[in-house]
């Protein structure tokens, strides 16, 4: 294995996966049947292997699958020195309950958090139960201040615009010696975040953004003005000015049950497939 640290996909779904409790739709219906099928919640692993440290973007309820793909892709025997979270919504960091006695019994993991995300780790139950056993280390970020993981991995903060009932949310700028790259899994719209989209596409060589939803008419009966994500149909109307070497860039991730793009015979598959940009994939890997 290569000495360079890379970046690799552990999961690609919305917070609920696929198949999706309660779905009885042909898209949960055929993952529950069909193994290749099932996507796990947003999650990215940074390996160094150079200094034998591994990190994931965002602990989800899925977090003892994704350690164990993070074993099958890396050395099991390097450490897992830390988690970075996004925001909190369930997706997000409900995989922690995992790191406390009752399973791991973690001795200060690094968990690296932006401050009303700590507050609310620190005065809810079970979470604050992790710290003060001392399964945990919260590590408060700053927005747009780097964080030095390892001499060759930093990653910056950057705050997004996303509904913040209990913490803000940010997205990650990750920087390796070679390649640079952004994971974005959640935002309520690129419109309102002070920095243009293909101003982000410029300064990094990839980029997994929030794909949720592809149209306004994936779920009948729901205001998705209540859960509010970028439609994938619109970025990708967005981009078709921008050159094709920045629609390259683009990998969506964070993408819902209801997503027909998780459909390779969908109209909307096919449409993606010809806009140059891609879909996020469990096992990518990115040398950064």
């Amino acid at each position: 294995m290569s000495d360079q640290p890379f970046a690799l996909v552990l999961g690609t779904a919305q917070d609920g996966g696929l198949p999706h409790a309660g779905c009885r739709k042909p898209c949960c219906e055929a993952a529950r049947n069909h193994e290749e099928l099932r996507r796990l919640p947003a999650c990215l692993a940074l390996i160094d292997p150079k200094a034998k440290q591994r990190f994931i973007i965002d602990c989800t309820p899925e977090f003892p699958r994704q350690l164990e793909l993070l074993d099958a892709q890396s050395d099991g025997d390097w450490r897992l020195a830390g988690v970075l979270l996004t925001h909190a919504h369930i997706g997000h960091y409900t995989g922690l309950i995992h790191l406390g006695r009752e399973v791991m019994g973690c001795a200060q993991l690094p968990v690296y958090v932006m401050p009303r995300m700590a507050e609310f780790l620190r005065t809810n139950a079970p979470w604050r139960q992790l710290i003060e056993f001392g399964h945990i280390d919260l590590r408060e970020m700053s927005a747009d201040q780097p964080v030095q993981l390892t001499e060759n991995l930093v990653v910056t903060p950057e705050l997004v615009p996303h509904r913040a009932e209990i913490s803000e949310t940010v997205g990650f700028a990750i920087q390796g010696p070679s390649r640079s790259a952004f994971f974005l899994p959640d935002i309520d719209s690129f419109e309102a975040w002070d920095r243009p989209l293909e101003e982000l596409l410029a300064r990094t060589d990839r980029a997994w953004i929030d794909g949720t939803f592809y149209s306004a008419e994936e779920l009948p009966g729901r205001d998705l003005a209540t859960i509010p994500h970028p439609l994938m149909q619109e970025t990708l109307q967005r981009l078709e000015a921008a050159h094709p070497a920045l629609r390259s860039k683009v990998h969506f991730i964070h993408l819902n049950h209801s997503n027909p793009v998780c459909d390779p015979a969908s109209a909307a598959y096919q449409t993606l497939a010809e806009s140059g940009c891609s879909l996020a994939q469990r096992g990518d890997r990115l040398t950064l």
